[in-house]
């Protein structure tokens, strides 16, 4: 079959928050022909099946925020094309793609990856058990609630206690389903400390800590899960359904087709602080870059990363190359993760594989300490820990790997040496 052909200024694959934001952004000032692809039949990513409210201003709900996102690129002149897959690459700068108007192949300027992030489902977290029906992720259960208005179920256990789950408990509740717990095998929530309050007692759910999920029960419907707790006692709880969350993974397959270096622990796009991939005139943005964060978070994002696509098209922008960034265990990601050379960063994300108890962050580039923050509220697993970024321009552009250790109130790091260096 023919494809047929265009070249336009911009691609941006993804039209979500992240995708969104960059579109108009560059439409806004006059970067010529921006067009945003997206493989729903419908704009505005995630966020149109979260009822709950709190995105943008107090009570705004999910989707009121994904049709005024979608509104506000439309309004910029940003084409926005729905039903529309990119498959692959027949150049470093131009896509393949199918969609209702048939196969096409258009070549851009820039091309943008805002591709967002999926839940790893249960097969992907291999437990064990029987394959019945009543087993979701957060998305398939909001989907089914709020746009398709589906049944789901009577009695659930969500598996997760990181703020998605809350989510999760929220849709179950709208769809009249009793949630038997919250689940967890980390030694304790990631809820906070009102959302948790609220499961349990505005709510009556107990939230269990230190239960890993054993065992999938029923033939046909699920009937219950088998949970194994710390102590190795085994407990099953009685549920027609269970709601997956959390354990969010960037969608990066199409970057990973393009030759796009992937970073070990994001998982998504490595790239430097102006949203650069390895891949000349490539852009990544948003959560395929650090599953997961906010709407608002991956919005703010995208506007930035409208600026830094501006520039490069204007023949502008920081130099390329620079230091990959790297952290020490138990810090499990960092993104950016790359120096760009006169690129600033206002603010990095972390995530941590263990809960820490007022840590101090120490940055450092071939033995010298760059930065020092201390973290008051500390950090547990599966929530945003944020580092500063305004030490990015100390360090050296021809130097080694940047790293990022943990450090007490004592002043003791691990996995650096402060020998010979100038504090900062």
């Amino acid at each position: 079959m023919t494809r047929r052909r265009r070249s336009v200024d911009v691609v941006v694959v993804g039209a979500g928050p992240a995708g969104l934001a960059v579109a108009r952004g560059l439409a806004e000032h006059g970067a010529g022909v921006v067009e945003v692809l997206e493989r729903e039949a419908v704009a505005g990513g995630v966020p149109r099946h979260c009822h709950h409210r709190g995105f943008g201003r107090w009570g705004v709900t999910g989707p009121q925020y994904a049709a005024r996102t979608v509104e506000a690129a439309l309004g910029s002149g940003a084409r926005v094309r729905t039903g529309v897959t990119a498959t692959g690459w027949a150049g470093p700068l131009t896509l393949d793609t199918t969609g209702p108007h048939g196969l096409e192949r258009i070549t851009a300027r820039a091309v943008v990856l805002a591709t967002g992030a999926r839940e790893r489902p249960r097969s992907a977290r291999l437990v064990p058990g029987t394959r019945p029906a009543g087993v979701l992720t957060t998305g398939e259960l909001q989907q089914a609630v709020h746009l398709h208005g589906q049944a789901v179920g009577t009695r659930a256990v969500v598996v997760g206690a990181e703020p998605v789950a809350y989510a999760a408990l929220s849709a179950l509740r709208r769809a009249d389903v009793t949630v038997a717990a919250l689940t967890t095998e980390e030694p304790r929530h990631q809820l906070g400390r009102a959302r948790a309050a609220a499961a349990r007692i505005g709510h009556g759910v107990p939230v269990l800590t230190g239960a890993t999920v054993a065992e999938l029960l029923g033939r046909g419907r699920l009937s219950g899960v088998r949970l194994r707790h710390l102590d190795g006692r085994l407990t099953t709880v009685d549920c027609d359904t269970v709601v997956f969350t959390g354990d969010f993974v960037p969608d990066h397959e199409l970057a990973r087709r393009g030759g796009v270096a992937l970073d070990p622990g994001t998982r998504g796009p490595a790239v430097d602080g102006a949203f650069r991939t390895g891949v000349t005139g490539v852009f990544a943005v948003g959560n395929v870059l650090h599953a997961v964060e906010p709407a608002l978070w991956a919005a703010r994002e995208g506007a930035l990363a409208a600026d830094a696509v501006r520039q490069f098209l204007e023949g502008a922008g920081p130099a390329s190359g620079g230091p990959a960034i790297e952290v020490a265990a138990p810090l499990r990601w960092v993104a950016p993760n790359r120096v760009a050379p006169q690129a600033p960063v206002d603010r990095f994300v972390l995530r941590t594989s263990e809960a820490l108890v007022r840590p101090v962050l120490v940055v450092t580039q071939d033995g010298c300490r760059l930065h020092r923050q201390y973290v008051p509220r500390g950090a547990v697993p599966h929530r945003t820990l944020h580092l500063a970024g305004h030490w990015t321009e100390k360090a050296d552009p021809a130097g080694g790997p940047v790293r990022i250790t943990v450090g007490g109130l004592r002043g003791r790091i691990f996995g650096a040496s402060m020998e010979g260096c100038a504090s900062e």
